[in-house]
């Protein structure tokens, strides 16, 4: 579908610089939405805001649906009533993901049983009605997680045969034994929503849409392999037949072996999609356009026998290809994605994508190397893409010119963009705010001109990503002023007369819990 000539910032909500261990859904949150509407910004990209699982990678989630615990703002549930103020922690630097559980955690627990003890009137209806609409995905993510702490966090495919299997005897009992549990998990996944949500609305009275991230694949370790096994290709003992991954490239001898199991197309195909479907209807009620990671494996995906430790001894298999989009496209009408197609990209995949009309992505950063990359540089962008300097898998801008890219590059970007005084991430956000691109996003490092330490994730390290936080006055008036006019000459600034609520606006308070 298409969407209106527009320029964003992607920033993670763990990087924001609440107070404590993390960046959460707090004052810091609706301040970042302010600067995005003073700068005339419309567009806030996040990645997935799912329960992170290994290496704290929010892309290996435990979930498909639930909210991360982590990013729920104390300083909220505070001025409800749910905590104590001086209970609140105090601001850190790098997002700390362990210190964030050891200290939250133990917090939401008991907001949690404060608010069922003592919530009544609009704020239990609010509580009772998100259980019982949510419950088709609530109920199977909050009985996962009370099993995995009772067994020490261990993946389900660890646990007892009888819970393994799901069978209705050792659930049903789990479910009489357990059952506060599973109401303290239920009050925080509803807390979580309800600050989401009412950040959604404020960011949607600013004219800011969010951009939201989905994963083609699940994680073995989560709810949805756990409670669907018959969606994914496993075998009697529910363990994986195939896995996920990409073959060997120039970048990797091996290739990538990530580990996901693969799903059974056939007999989703037979469900008429469905559980796609409830997974796209919940992803656009928590964002308004959603990018698709890996999306050629929509067409085609990496198949690797499970007992394969490399990703060497693949093969391709055809995925669900139009038939998915066209169910995905009945059941919603529009289809508000952007198709992450970056990679090697056949003619199949740009046929998929071009049929249902969405934006592929244009990465500054790749366009220098050879005549072949040009294709990411803005003389050869269509209108409908999604342009960027660089991803979240990416160094950024300043980092990369530093020390990524070779000479040959450097002397390409220096005769492309020319860079001046204000540096080199200038020059990329000017070609990229400027070109034809009906999408513009720029990571937030990029506005700022960081260095390689403020990266956010390197593929191919298993630990220290996801760190990075912006420091609490990284974000000046002349930063704003800058961005603005630049906007509004490349002609990505539509909005003439729509104001918002002003700083932490009053509509902060309709949906917060």
């Amino acid at each position: 579908m298409p969407f209106d000539r527009a320029c964003g910032t992607l920033l993670h909500i763990t990087s924001l610089p609440s107070r404590g261990d993390i960046g959460d859904l707090g004052a810091e949150a609706y301040r970042f939405a302010d600067f995005l509407a003073a700068s005339r910004q419309r567009l806030w990209q996040v990645l997935p805001i799912s329960p992170a699982g290994t290496g704290n990678s929010p892309y290996s989630a435990t979930s498909a649906f639930a909210g991360n615990p982590l990013l729920i703002s104390t300083e909220r549930l505070a001025e409800r009533g749910w905590l104590d103020a001086q209970q609140l922690p105090s601001s850190s630097g790098h997002a700390d993901f362990s210190q964030a559980e050891r200290t939250k955690i133990p917090l939401l627990t008991e907001a949690a049983e404060r608010f069922l003890n003592r919530a009544e009137g609009k704020a239990r209806q609010r509580f009772d009605e998100f259980c019982w609409l949510s419950g088709w995905w609530l109920e199977d993510y909050v009985l996962y997680e009370v099993l995995r702490n009772q067994h020490g966090q261990k993946s389900w495919i660890e646990w007892p045969m009888e819970l393994r299997r799901r069978e209705h005897a050792a659930i049903e009992q789990v479910k009489r034994e357990r059952e506060y549990e599973l109401t303290i998990a239920r009050a925080i996944q509803f807390f979580f929503f309800e600050q989401w949500r009412s950040l959604h609305q404020y960011c949607t009275s600013l004219g800011i849409k969010l951009i939201g991230d989905v994963a083609i694949f699940v994680s073995l370790d989560s709810a949805d392999v756990w409670s669907h096994p018959d969606i994914f290709e496993l075998d009697d003992e529910r363990r994986p037949i195939n896995v996920s991954g990409v073959p060997p490239d120039f970048f990797s001898e091996t290739g990538q072996r990530w580990g996901n199991p693969l799903y059974r197309w056939d007999v989703l195909r037979q469900r008429g999609y469905d559980w796609w479907i409830q997974r796209m209807k919940w992803a656009l009620q928590t964002c308004d356009i959603v990018r698709l990671d890996h999306f050629r494996g929509f067409e085609a995906y990496w198949e690797i026998p499970a007992h394969e430790e490399t990703a060497v001894n693949g093969r391709w298999v055809k995925g669900p290809d139009h038939d998915l989009f066209f169910a995905l496209q009945q059941a919603l009408g529009g289809l508000p994605f952007i198709a992450e197609d970056l990679g090697t990209i056949t003619p199949e995949v740009e046929q998929l994508r071009r049929t249902f009309g969405m934006p592929g992505m244009r990465i500054l950063q790749f366009g220098f190397g050879n005549p072949g990359a040009h294709i990411y540089l803005p003389h050869r962008y269509e209108a409908n893409s999604v342009v960027y300097t660089g991803t979240h898998d990416n160094d950024t801008t300043v980092g990369w010119w530093k020390s990524g890219a070779t000479e040959e590059e450097k002397r390409a970007i220096e005769c492309y963009m020319r860079p001046n005084s204000d540096g080199v991430h200038w020059a990329f956000a000017r070609a990229a705010i400027t070109s034809i691109a009906d999408l513009c996003v720029i990571p937030m490092q990029d506005w700022l001109g960081l260095d390689a330490d403020c990266r956010m994730n390197i593929p191919s390290r298993p630990n220290d990503n996801w760190t990075w936080r912006l420091e609490t006055n990284a974000i000046t008036p002349q930063l704003t002023k800058k961005i603005a006019e630049l906007i509004e000459v490349a002609d990505r600034d539509p909005r003439t007369s729509q104001s918002g609520q002003g700083q932490d606006g009053n509509i902060q308070e309709e949906f917060a819990a």
